[in-house]
């Protein structure tokens, strides 16, 4: 049988580039991939080392489809989606059945990590799930895979330049199917798919979708990098940005957890970075500068 082409629309041109690229490698078949031209370099370094050969597109879903097919049209190409297929979602949806198995494990070794160290026969560990949200593959996976565990999942999204299409259309009753933003969170720069939706949608599955700002991000990732030792792109860290600084979300917990709280799991989806991409993220502003100068800091008052 011959091999054939893949190319794949990727809304997180990361992991699920890198990772077609590589599967289509081991089984030695060609493979095209159509990424933004907006990606980082090092997830196009990534891409590529795999043997990958990377076609470039404008930076909405609109304009990465029309490549797609034109691809398509030229090789008699197979599309593997990021998000938009059953079989996607269920593969992604298997993270959440490893996260629940090692966290099950972790706190029978180590009961004080967990809340419920008194805790009833057969209650799960879990009390909760939070992951990012872009096309919407991986929550609905997750979802999907957590159905009936009485775990409840929620989604996070960055709100920046209408990014949190998939919260705002919850609000409105309708999928979002179109969204231009230049998020710091590249990997979720893309509207949610039509079958993640139907998932995502239905509040029985996914209890609610959540946004954050910028800097809220850009403050949790300094957080996991400073003190978890942990290298993460900004798309990784937005599940972690709610936790901590939506007010809604925390309320939320609040009224429902009461004393006891949550044990909530936070998805990280991805290290698709470089050194210098982070330091240019954490550059400090002309305006800090002078500050820091001045012996001011972030509006504290005089450093001691």
């Amino acid at each position: 049988m011959p091999p054939s082409t893949i190319p794949t629309n990727t809304s997180n041109p990361g992991n699920h580039a890198q990772a077609l690229a590589l599967a289509a490698r081991t089984h030695s078949i060609p493979v095209h991939i159509v990424m933004p031209t907006i990606s980082t370099p090092s997830k196009i370094a990534g891409t590529r080392s795999y043997g990958a050969t990377v076609i470039f597109s404008g930076s909405t879903s609109e304009e990465r489809e029309a490549v797609v097919h034109s691809v398509i049209a030229r090789t008699g190409a197979t599309l593997i989606p990021p998000y938009d297929h059953p079989n996607i979602i269920l593969g992604q949806g298997t993270l959440a059945l490893e996260f629940q198995r090692q966290v099950n494990d972790l706190v029978a070794r180590e009961p004080e990590v967990g809340l419920h160290v008194l805790m009833k026969q057969g209650r799960e560990e879990l009390d909760a799930v939070i992951t990012p949200c872009g096309g919407g593959g991986m929550l609905s996976g997750v979802a999907t895979a957590l159905e009936g565990t009485g775990i409840r999942v929620f989604g996070a999204e960055p709100e920046f330049e209408g990014a949190d299409d998939a919260r705002r259309g919850l609000a409105a009753g309708e999928r979002i199917t179109s969204v231009k933003t230049l998020t710091i969170a590249d990997g979720l720069r893309t509207p949610v798919g039509a079958i993640p939706w139907t998932i995502i949608s239905d509040g029985s599955k996914v209890r609610g979708m959540y946004s954050v700002t910028e800097e809220q991000i850009k403050e949790a990732m300094r957080l996991v990098l400073e003190r978890m030792k942990v290298v993460v792109e900004p798309s990784s860290v937005v599940g972690l940005a709610t936790i901590l600084y939506n007010e809604e979300f925390r309320r939320l917990v609040e009224r429902e957890a009461g004393e006891e709280g949550w044990n909530i799991g936070v998805v990280f989806s991805g290290g698709n970075t470089t050194v210098e991409a982070i330091g240019k993220l954490f550059a400090a502003t002309p305006e800090k500068k002078t500050r820091r100068a001045s012996g001011l800091w972030e509006g504290k008052g005089k450093s001691g």
